[in-house]
């Protein structure tokens, strides 16, 4: 974990101080360095970064409303325990949204599809000597194509909903883009994805996405419980 001199900390404004915090707790929940049912206390989070327990408070505060750790009178902060479950039914929620969407993408007339599907095309639609490998990006492109699906169908409360349930999967769906067959997967799929609704083929768009997304959810989970078991194996051994 990276710590900073007093004099710059002295120096750096308080909600920068809290966001700095905040990024980096989150960081250590999505690397695992914090575990599921970890428990701790503001005290031991401010002596750790040399910091007040203020901003920790306020970091800690918003991660709480993200969901990623929770608050006890009693026990101080747990970071969330991971609920497969959960995760399961904002998968499903997800893919009733894309699916409408994809649907309503098809339906539009060629000269009103939204630009979005251009920079999608660039994006996707390459090369393979032209594919990043760097599996921090391409998740972050992954999440873009599919939350640009949703907006380009034009209802603003989807795409919110969506967007929102993007944030919450978020933890485990990086975790698809470990592995280079993955990548390579990913950028074939959303090629086919693609081709299928700028041809207006709606049934097979509405297809090739859920295939897509069940892939990936059965990889994050079977990489979720793999990565769980060895964080753990190595904390009981320090």
């Amino acid at each position: 974990m990276q710590l900073h001199s007093p004099e710059r900390r002295s120096r750096e404004r308080p909600e920068n101080l809290a966001e700095r915090i905040y990024q980096q707790l989150k960081d250590d929940i999505f690397e695992f360095r914090l575990l599921p049912g970890d428990r701790f206390s503001e005290g031991e989070v401010a002596e750790r970064m040399a910091v007040s327990r203020t901003p920790v408070r306020q970091a800690l505060y918003q991660l709480e409303r993200e969901g990623f750790v929770a608050v006890s009178f009693r026990s101080g902060w747990q970071v969330t325990p991971f609920d497969f479950h959960h995760f399961e039914e904002l998968y499903d929620v997800r893919i009733v949204l894309e699916l409408e969407a994809v649907r309503r993408l098809c339906e539009r007339p060629a000269g009103e599809l939204p630009a979005a599907l251009e920079q999608l095309r660039a994006t996707w639609l390459v090369a393979p000597a032209e594919r990043l490998s760097d599996g921090r990006e391409v998740s972050r492109l992954d999440e873009a194509f599919h939350c640009l699906l949703v907006e380009g169908a034009g209802n603003r409360e989807m795409a919110r909903l969506h967007r929102d349930i993007s944030e919450r999967l978020r933890i485990i769906r990086r975790l698809d883009f470990t592995q280079g067959a993955r990548i390579t997967a990913t950028y074939e799929e959303h090629a086919r994805i693609l081709g299928a609704i700028l041809s207006r083929r709606p049934e097979e768009a509405q297809r090739l996405l859920r295939t897509h997304i069940e892939l990936s959810k059965a990889e994050v989970r079977k990489i979720t419980l793999h990565m769980l078991h060895n964080a753990r194996q190595r904390a009981l051994q320090g």
